[in-house]
């Protein structure tokens, strides 16, 4: 399967990067999680320390319409972006690695980062978003992290609360609402491997009408 461009929205503790990762590897095409906080830092002067640090975090000091007004998508050196706060130049270099990987590849996985919003104007991006019940993100989250159960749940709450500000944010849209999406999938209920599978037999019957 080749030909489309896959975007992964995740609730915390979710399983959004094994499933990205699987489904990357079961296609045989490339997948941008970090790697994309890599290619924004490159191409954007920015060091990957200073990208991880604002990475899908909110800001409350502009309004983006008015940035992409003033933003001509590309020149890192003019007035408007040189006078911008830091956490909304990491979103437009991000958003333009995204647009960049999206010219670059013919097909792809992309985790988290608004990319739904930034590739919207492509016919080839089936738009993902994973979630599941909250018992089980904790028990992922602290068998990943080694931590309790507890520590877990606060981990995953702010964690969604600080990735559902930066998207409504950004996007004006409404982070895991359905009507976002193609394809929403309960990794509760569903296994890593299965999800896998029915993201693939979708973009089988996909029209990107």
């Amino acid at each position: 399967m080749s030909g489309y461009i896959y975007t992964i929205g995740r609730e915390f503790g979710s399983g959004g990067m094994l499933v990205g990762h699987m489904l990357a590897d079961k296609l045989n095409i490339p997948f941008y999680d970090k790697e994309l906080l890599q290619k924004a830092a490159k191409e954007s002067g920015f060091c990957e320390e200073i990208l991880e640090n604002h990475d899908e975090k909110p800001t409350s000091s502009f309004l983006y319409s008015l940035v992409m007004d003033t933003y001509s998508g590309g020149s890192y050196s003019s007035a408007p972006f040189l006078d911008m706060p830091i956490n909304q130049k990491i979103f437009l270099a991000q958003f333009d690695a995204i647009k960049k990987i999206a010219e670059d590849h013919e097909s792809c996985v992309i985790v988290g980062r608004c990319a739904d919003y930034a590739l919207a104007e492509r016919k080839n991006v089936i738009n993902i978003f994973l979630h599941a019940d909250m018992e089980d993100r904790m028990r992922n989250v602290s068998t990943r992290l080694n931590i309790t159960e507890k520590k877990a749940k606060d981990m995953c709450q702010k964690q969604d609360k600080q990735r559902s500000s930066y998207y409504n944010y950004y996007t004006s849209k409404k982070w895991g609402d359905s009507r976002n999406y193609d394809l929403c999938l309960n990794t509760s209920k569903i296994s890593p491997e299965k999800c896998v599978d029915l993201i693939i037999d979708y973009s089988n019957a996909f029209s990107g009408k």
